[in-house]
């Protein structure tokens, strides 16, 4: 492999490898409240009654 090609190779790992770290760093988790997690599963349930009945007409 020429010295190009090696060069090549290593920053297109390089910016991969520096990609990932940057979404490990920048990814947090969400705080939810109660009532926010209460209002997430009424609107699931709400979606999967409709789903339901669209796929039983």
């Amino acid at each position: 492999m020429s010295l190009t090609a090696i060069i090549i190779t290593a920053l297109a790992i390089g910016i991969i490898v520096g990609g990932i770290f940057l979404l490990k760093k920048s990814a947090h988790r969400f705080n939810l409240t109660a009532e926010q997690l209460a209002n997430i599963k009424k609107r699931n349930e709400a979606l999967d009654k409709q789903e339901h009945e669209q796929d039983s007409k």
